[in-house]
């Protein structure tokens, strides 16, 4: 990115505030606090992405189960195939003898999207899912 389409501006904050602020920009390894504020504004605006229901989106489903918990895989299964449309890839690991982790990659409407992953992490037996999101529109 050149400087010229850089905006400057300013932002006020408590000197605690500011002092964690740098703290977290040193942990992550970020070189400066334009950075970091770059990302965190990117993040914020994935986020309301998420929220607009006919928003397109890609991402991924993590779920973390165990795979002894009666008809767990088949409705995994069951509610894969329903929304076969939206998911483009599915990786399976195996953990441990009880455990396994499973990522889904999937595109469609955010509306849809939340609903199969809702369904998914709210499963008997899944002990940790998350989802994370992008936008397929350019955010910049």
């Amino acid at each position: 990115m050149s400087n010229k389409q850089l905006k400057r501006f300013g932002v006020s904050m408590e000197e605690g505030l500011l002092l964690k602020f740098d703290q977290l920009i040193k942990t992550k390894g970020y070189e400066n606090r334009s950075e970091a504020v770059r990302d965190l504004v990117r993040d914020a605006l994935v986020k309301q992405t998420w929220e607009d229901d006919e928003q397109m989106v890609a991402g991924s489903v993590l779920i973390f189960y165990d795979h002894h918990q009666s008809d767990l895989l088949q409705e995994l299964t069951v509610i894969q195939h329903e929304m076969h449309d939206q998911v483009l890839a599915t990786t399976h690991f195996h953990i441990d003898h009880s455990n396994c982790l499973e990522i889904i990659v999937v595109k469609g409407k955010a509306k849809d999207i939340r609903t199969f992953s809702d369904q998914l992490i709210s499963l008997k037996g899944v002990k940790y899912g998350k989802f994370t999101v992008s936008p397929l529109a350019s955010m910049e």
